[in-house]
């Protein structure tokens, strides 16, 4: 964690942090923890009815999770490594919802030692399932969606209709199976309002149905898809609107339905801004019109934290910390730093001409970035620097507070040495100081 006396931009503290720099360094995120909890603020205002459940699939850095968890969120694990993780930190077990259709059975039988009993499941075979490994499982039921106006959808693999839907409550009846509630998901990075509309109004009719049956159908889970880049403020509050509007006409606020959400890229997608270093660079003339166009090698890729270009059709957009006096711009590609030609994160752009150590800056990369990138060729890729103003690090330092326990250490004030930052800087470059010896987060102040 770097405390900062004063307020800084992502592009602020990244400069700050440059100046420090030798001419060969490591890409690095700059993280704002600020903005995941002013997120979080703007969630629980926005939908006071739903609590937020944060995807940990879409970034699983542990600090954002502990902030999140002293915040009062809980959490959408997919897995049983990410219910380990959660649970590690301090979460407790009801504040999970093992949120994933298809399960391994061991992970089910972990879920049922850990004490996760809510889950969802979307198909007759999965059902059986758990009733033979987890037959006291509470069960959530997924609906299909609409989900055409989403960045990544997921219709086509998860999800029942209405009409599999109502023969799956029978079938849980028969075999002795509580279902609890319904779920969907719309589809993440979704734009409109409608499909959560639709959506909201089909799991009521649903859980109609389950309470006919005899079911206390008392769980209502809308999902992720709810933007999170900067600029996409308006469709999230577009969102929020129509959802209240939703659950108030299907869903009276009489305390007989929990209202829970699983959102992911909102939290964290602005909260991450990449730093990448030019390290190689090709210059070449287009062969028909005979214009000067540029390849650029930077030092992050698709294998590491812009996977997200594959697996969630991102576009990143570059932003040049040197400032260019030239207003020239050229026909320029953007590549990663590894031996596949796959490696492109910008086939064809208009940009200024670069040199050999210029910084980009990459705004929004929180989501779907880290928790997927591997050091393909050895290659590493983007670590995280936590940056906050004081006063914020004053009303959430508690929340990175290890277990109370006999220090080594006294409690006085440390010099950070190199290692701990970067290993371009040397310890004389260092203006930064420990400002409380947390044996698990390291704190420095500039």
């Amino acid at each position: 964690m770097v405390i900062t006396q004063g307020q800084y931009t992502a592009e602020e503290f990244i400069q700050k942090k440059i100046e420090l720099l030798k001419d060969e360094v490591e890409p690095f995120f700059a993280v704002d923890l600020e903005d995941v909890c002013n997120k979080h603020i703007r969630w629980i205002t926005s939908m006071p009815r739903v609590k937020p459940h944060y995807a940990v699939k879409c970034n699983d850095d542990v600090n954002v999770i502990k902030l999140l968890s002293y915040l009062g969120a809980g959490f959408d694990c997919a897995s049983k490594g990410e219910m380990k993780k959660v649970m590690d930190l301090g979460v407790s077990a009801d504040r999970i919802i093992y949120a994933n259709p298809c399960k391994q059975s061991s992970y089910i039988r972990y879920a049922e030692e850990c004490g996760v009993e809510t889950m969802t499941f979307d198909n007759e075979q999965e059902l059986l399932k758990i009733k033979q490994i987890y037959p006291s499982a509470k069960l959530v039921l997924r609906l299909v969606t609409d989900d055409s106006n989403a960045v990544c959808r997921f219709s086509m693999k998860f999800g029942a209709d209405m009409k599999t839907a109502c023969r799956l409550i029978e079938k849980a009846k028969d075999i002795d199976m509580e279902i609890v509630g319904v779920s969907f998901h719309c589809g993440s990075g979704q734009m409109t309002s409608k499909a959560f509309v639709d959506a909201i109004q089909n799991a009521r009719t649903i859980m109609n149905y389950g309470n006919k049956l005899g079911f206390t159908m008392n769980l209502l889970d809308i999902g992720g898809g709810y933007p999170g880049n900067t600029g996409t403020e308006d469709y999230f509050a577009e969102i929020a609107a129509a959802v209240n509007q939703a659950i108030d006409n299907h869903f009276p606020d009489d305390g007989s339905v929990r209202i829970i959400a699983e959102p992911g890229r909102y939290y964290v997608a602005s909260a991450y801004s990449l730093a990448t270093n030019v390290i190689a660079s090709r210059d070449m003339i287009d062969n028909e019109t005979g214009d000067e166009k540029y390849m650029y090698y930077i030092n992050d890729g698709v294998y590491g934290s812009f996977n997200c270009v594959l697996y969630d059709h991102y576009v990143p957009e570059p932003c040049l910390l040197a400032k260019n006096e030239s207003n020239e711009k050229f026909t320029s590609s953007i590549w990663g730093p590894t031996c596949d030609g796959l490696d492109c994160i910008q086939t064809s752009i208009k940009m200024p001409k670069l040199v050999i150590g210029d910084w980009i800056l990459w705004k929004n990369m929180g989501a779907y970035t880290i928790s997927a990138a591997v050091q393909f060729n050895g290659l590493p890729y983007g670590k995280p620097i936590y940056f906050m103003s004081k006063q914020f690090w004053d009303t959430i330092k508690e929340a990175y507070q290890p277990p109370r326990r006999k220090s080594q250490y006294d409690a006085q004030l440390m010099r950070l040495n190199s290692t701990d930052c970067s290993n371009e800087i040397e310890d004389d470059m260092l203006p930064w100081i420990l400002e409380d010896p947390i044996e698990e987060t390291p704190v420095v102040t500039i």
